[in-house]
């Protein structure tokens, strides 16, 4: 039975490798592992009608996050048409300094990736333009590149919009908001440090280029960029600090954000909904690059993947595929702390899955019998998972920035917030 075990794991590692080889999609290697957990499952003589409830139950587990991600499809739609995405790079392009600019890269990076949520739109957005600033200033595109991976990952990791947020707080069974508030006071000491990092960089670089570009003039001449464009970004802030549910402020940060555009950017309501499902598509040919994309279809290959990882949980737990690896962590833990022991399991899991979602559920299951706290398990993985992931060249959460921005893979060097996060917590770590 143990060796059997091993041939599933392997055959889904197998089908992993082969979609990242051949460039398809993680979502058919995820599909596949599920008919080998699930033919496991039968081979050890689990009726099949209660492995599929096993299968249901970890999907009901994630039912929150996936809503979220489809009102996330809209948000990103409705904020750029609207005019809140582009009010807000160019207030902050503008802002950009050559002596400052790795740390301005930084931290504004780390403003709309805690404003969206999002390390992929973050890099859509302002990682772009910051990229683009750095080929005008002729600054380095491999330190530009880790500060917008640092700061787009920042967010990521503890935004109130974060998907990968909620799914530890559902994975660990703890309130996200106090979650958010244990993993901001985490994040004070890497930031810092951060921050200093990227400032000595900027400092030795020597770039003495003219200033920027003209950020706000670029997008005034196809938006209104008015105040008021700044309310649905306002919202999120408010009713996050007031503890509203993430679902109802999204909702109502997408409503505001359709009123304005239809009435303040005076676009037709019969164009706006379709781009709800489809994306937004900007008329001006040289905002196009930077501004289009979001909608619900944009969301569907993250909601598959979440879909599909989600329903392992409960096999995983059914069919006790696990128990072999799980022994061996405890092993390991006679050399390691728990969090050393989680780290490293989730670095290597994070290889193997190429998506943090998977990584998150699976290192959840193997790793439970290390840290009996829940709020210590959940930093854990927020301080593990979640950026160890961005760290690794094939994974969806390093290829997909990496590549909106045009950053080199030696990017992922320059990358300090992801290696500090993680050290900072182990010395924490009591």
């Amino acid at each position: 039975m143990f060796y059997v075990a091993w041939l599933v794991l392997g055959l889904f590692v197998v089908s992993l490798i082969f979609c990242v080889i051949f460039h398809f999609s993680v979502v058919w290697a995820l599909a596949a592992g599920y008919i080998f957990f699930f033919s496991y499952g039968l081979w050890r003589h689990i009726p099949a009608g209660e492995l599929w409830q096993n299968s249901l139950r970890g999907l009901k587990t994630v039912s929150t996050i996936l809503m979220v991600m489809v009102l996330i499809g809209m948000l990103t739609t409705v904020w750029r048409a609207g005019g809140t995405i582009p009010m807000i790079v160019s207030l902050a392009g503008n802002m950009i300094r050559p002596e400052v600019f790795f740390v301005m890269t930084f931290v504004l990076n780390c403003c709309i990736s805690c404003l969206t949520g999002t390390a992929f739109g973050t890099a859509a957005t302002m990682g772009v333009i910051c990229m683009s600033v750095a080929n005008f200033l002729g600054a380095s595109p491999v330190w530009t590149g880790g500060a917008i991976m640092s700061g787009a990952f920042f967010g990521d990791r503890c935004s109130p919009l974060s998907t990968s947020a909620l799914l530890v707080a559902a994975v660990t069974n703890t309130d996200f908001f106090h979650n958010l508030v244990l993993m901001a006071r985490r994040a004070i000491i890497p930031f810092v440090l951060s921050c200093v990092i990227y400032g000595l960089a900027g400092w030795h670089s020597g770039s003495s280029a003219g200033m920027g570009l003209d950020v706000w003039h670029l997008f005034s001449s196809s938006f209104q960029l008015h105040w008021l464009t700044l309310i649905p970004a306002i919202l999120i802030i408010v009713c996050s600090l007031l503890q509203m549910d993430v679902r109802k402020t999204m909702g109502l940060s997408i409503f505001v954000a359709f009123v304005l555009t239809v009435t303040l950017q005076h676009m037709a309501v019969a164009d706006l909904l379709p781009m709800l499902l489809t994306g937004y598509r900007c008329p001006e040919p040289a905002l196009a690059a930077l501004l289009d994309g979001g909608g619900v279809l944009s969301m569907l290959p993250s909601i598959a993947i979440i879909g599909l990882s989600a329903t392992y949980a409960g096999l995983f737990e059914r069919t006790g595929l696990l128990l072999g690896i799980r022994h061996g962590v405890m092993v390991l833990k006679k050399w390691l702390n728990p969090f050393g022991c989680i780290w490293i399991v989730s670095f290597f899991i994070s290889m193997v899955s190429c998506a943090q979602t998977l990584a998150v559920i699976l290192t959840e299951q193997i790793c439970q019998d290390l840290v009996q706290d829940k709020e210590d398990m959940m930093l854990a993985l927020e301080d593990t998972v979640i950026v160890s992931a961005a760290l690794i060249p094939w994974c969806i959460a390093a290829a997909v920035p990496l590549a909106a921005v045009s950053a080199p893979v030696s990017s992922l060097a320059a990358a300090v917030y992801l290696y500090l996060q993680p050290l900072w917590s182990w010395r924490q770590w009591k």
